[in-house]
């Protein structure tokens, strides 16, 4: 009652009434869009250099500003959070991806209190807030349907939410959430299913809902795409759509954007192609099999952006059918270069690569027209990735100008006409973008937020530059750093200067050279200046370290597999003693709240109840490309470990009796690459097998209790294949890592995926 501001007497002919009316923006503000893609290069975009069919996007350059000097971090859920808060990463707890904790304000695995988003102030201010697709801003250990749901989208601004938490998942099969609740896809491959255009369609119901009934709300939408996020897939007109297009190989194509980029005035004319990659070699002189396979996977790179593009077209077709295209403040922009995680090769299945498993393209090519489709996981070679980040070097994770350099446009008709189709070439970095969204609405972001005094919003804003191409940039001194990979951009004497270096875990971060480059007259870092100037090289360092004690970014880390610990305490999925505990009916646990099959051994035990006939599966993890799946068929209890296609299959040599009893599985590493498993009913053993290959990191899809979740994990049934009888519980236990083998397996794997 404190805001109530009439009075009460003893009747209503004394009382005098107050109407407390919620925030609104007014009649005349803009709707807000952010379109987040997932790895996609400075070049890839057709608008940006490249031959792949990306019309809607470039139709929304050329009746927009198009940004040629745009930054980001290496790396997804840095990126997200910077773009979101209009705020260091470091500073807000992201400075890696959230599957992490590590005890220091840096990584968190969310994005700090201190740091409303922008979604939560434009709700404060009257928006409506939508965002379907891919979050990784909560820690991956809290996104089970257990919570807790703090740091989900619905907890950080956002009315409504659908898509998925983690930082991959399967386009045909994703493990999908509404709000706070963790969903069956609609359909599936079979239908025609593919979660890009779901996420569009549910998109439009929000924006349709919210203007059907309150016509007067602005919405602000975000829609982060799990594209071109590995697994490349796409639906299968579009991977025959560019069949053969990429035979010519890296080499020449590379030329060609690159031609194309200074045609289209995208780079300076003094931007050199810089050379190829240390692990790229040249077209001519690979193999045939590695040129076939290297084609194909660049095909269904290609196809899943172009499939991308025709999404957010079909996004734009509603809010312009709609009314609402041309007072729309519409961004889009990449999170980080193209990735590097295919490796020299690429790769048919992506957790092979993870596994260390470096697949021959004589094998891989065996499968060759699975590539782009949901029997695949696929991601391109390095050479690939290094034409799409044409013409600078290296890639995601670096913070050279090929893992930090992505396309941004900004379109708003109602405000940009005039400079539709005009680029601009200020330096600007992804903390810019909401500082300038709230500039261009004319909002100041709150000191405190629910009670919590908030940090500074340090993004600058560069409105300025959207009305004037010569305005100067609003940005000149932004450090980068990843995994102690380091940098800084900055303006000196009338030039833009970069100081870098490449770190390799372990390396002294005190000894490990740096580089230099004067960006201005070597906008591809070709020409290291780190010999002829060590005096200007030594004030960026010293720049680089005061913005680093600045922005939080202290204390450098570069460990990966040794923050698995930091999970196991009482208060998350992975207790200490390491047993979990499942009782039927469950929703599907995701991969980072899941028993870690992966790298250690693994006992299972289901009490259940059977009737005759009884059929089903008890427990899965993963996927059809790779997984385990426990099930009960013909009578008989069965183990499918699936690596990679390559199914190890144990049967009991006994059916399972009728009435209650205890149902069981062992998995057990014997060598750094093999293993068994052994099946056992009622404690007793009744089947055996040898595991040729035992994975050390399994999928990125989690666990499902009494049905298969998503694509079936064994090819003896079609999902969900859900149980019959009645399963009570089942417990799980994962021994302590008390060999060497298991302890090197596991941290291999990490440092693969990290």
């Amino acid at each position: 009652m404190s805001e109530f501001q009439g009075t009460i007497g003893r009747t209503l002919a004394d009382s005098e009434p107050h109407w407390m009316e919620p925030p609104h923006p007014g009649s005349d503000a803009p709707n807000v869009v952010i379109v987040l893609l997932d790895d996609t290069g400075f070049a890839q975009l057709g608008c940006y250099g490249s031959d792949i069919d990306t019309s809607n996007i470039d139709a929304l350059a050329a009746g927009g500003v198009q940004f040629t000097n745009f930054h980001v971090t290496p790396l997804c859920s840095p990126t997200r959070a910077a773009l979101l808060t209009g705020r260091s990463q470091h500073a807000v707890g992201m400075r890696g991806v959230s599957n992490w904790r590590t005890g220091f304000p840096h990584q968190l695995g969310h994005i700090s209190n201190s740091a409303a988003t922008i979604a939560e102030v434009l709700h404060h201010e009257g928006y409506a807030t939508f965002c379907t697709g891919k979050w990784h801003l909560a820690p991956t250990t809290d996104i089970s349907a257990a919570g807790p749901f703090d740091q989900w989208p619905l907890a950080r601004g956002f009315d409504r939410f659908y898509g998925f938490l983690e930082g991959e998942t399967d386009q045909f099969h994703p493990e999908l959430v509404r709000d706070n609740t963790h969903i069956t896809p609609p359909a599936g491959p079979e239908d025609g299913y593919h979660v890009s255009e779901d996420l569009v369609d549910q998109l439009l119901m929000m924006v349709n809902d919210s203007k059907g009934v309150r016509p007067d709300r602005p919405f602000f939408a975000y829609l982060p795409f799990g594209a071109t996020h590995a697994p490349h897939q796409a639906p299968q007109d579009y991977l025959d759509k560019y069949r053969g297009r990429y035979d010519e190989g890296w080499d020449i194509h590379r030329e060609r954007w690159y031609a194309r980029q200074r045609e289209m005035g995208v780079i300076a004319d003094n931007a050199v192609l810089a050379p190829r990659n240390h692990g790229v070699e040249a077209w001519d002189d690979l193999p045939d099999a590695q040129r076939r396979l290297a084609c194909r996977l660049q095909e269904a790179f290609a196809a899943f952006l172009d499939h991308t593009d025709d999404q957010i077209g079909r996004f734009v077709d509603g809010l312009r059918d709609m009314g609402e295209l041309d007072n729309t403040v519409f961004v889009l922009l990449a999170d980080n270069g193209a990735s590097q995680e295919g490796g020299p090769f690429g790769v048919m299945h992506e957790m092979k690569f993870f596994n260390g498993v470096l697949e021959s393209p004589e094998e891989a090519i065996e499968r060759i027209d699975d590539i782009g489709g949901p029997n695949s996981h696929t991601n391109y070679p390095w050479g690939w990735a290094q034409c799409g980040n044409s013409p600078f070097r290296w890639y995601k994770q670096n913070t050279h100008e090929g893992g930090v350099h992505v396309p941004m446009i900004m379109h708003w008709p109602a405000r940009l006409a005039e400079q539709a189709g005009t680029k601009r070439t200020q330096f600007v970095n992804v903390s810019d973008i909401t500082p300038t969204i709230y500039d261009l609405l004319g909002i100041v972001p709150p000191d405190t937020y629910r009670g919590i005094a908030q940090m500074p919003v340090t993004g600058h804003s560069f409105a300025a530059a959207l009305d004037d191409p010569g305005a100067p940039a609003a940005n000149t001194l932004q450090y980068f750093e990843n995994a102690g990979s380091r940098a800084l951009i900055t303006e000196l004497d009338g030039a833009w200067w970069k100081a870098v270096t490449k770190h390799n875990q372990g390396d002294d971060y005190d000894t490990e050279p740096w580089e230099l480059y004067n960006l201005t007259d070597d906008p591809s870092e070709c020409a290291d200046l780190a010999g002829e100037r060590p005096e200007r090289l030594g004030e960026l360092i010293d720049l680089w370290w005061r913005e680093a004690e600045r922005n939080g970014v202290l204390p450098l880390d570069d460990r990966t597999i040794e923050l698995f610990a930091a999970h196991l305490s009482e208060q998350s999925p992975h207790r200490p003693d390491r047993r979990y505990a499942y009782r039927p009916p469950m929703s599907p646990i995701p991969a980072q709240g899941s028993p870690p099959l992966g790298g250690f051994a693994f006992d299972f035990a289901a009490r259940v109840t059977m009737s005759a006939g009884d059929e089903g599966v008890l427990w899965s993890t993963g996927t059809q490309n790779s997984g385990c799946s426990v099930f009960v068929q013909n009578g008989r209890l069965v183990v499918d470990y699936n690596a990679f296609d390559d199914h190890t299959i144990v049967e009991s040599v006994i059916e399972v009796p009728e009435g209650e009893h205890a149902l069981g599985f062992r998995l057990q590493r014997d060598s750094r690459s093999s293993g068994w498993v052994e099946v056992s009913i009622d404690g007793e053993p009744c089947g055996r097998e040898s595991i040729p290959f035992y994975m050390r990191m399994v999928s990125s899809v989690g666990s499902s209790i009494a049905h298969d979740h998503g694509s079936p994990v064994s090819t003896r049934y079609a999902a969900p294949y859900a149980f019959t009888g009645e399963l009570h519980d089942v417990a799980i236990e994962v021994p302590s890592r008390t060999s060497v083998l298991e302890a090197e397996a596991a941290a291999a794997a990490e440092l693969a995926r990290q």
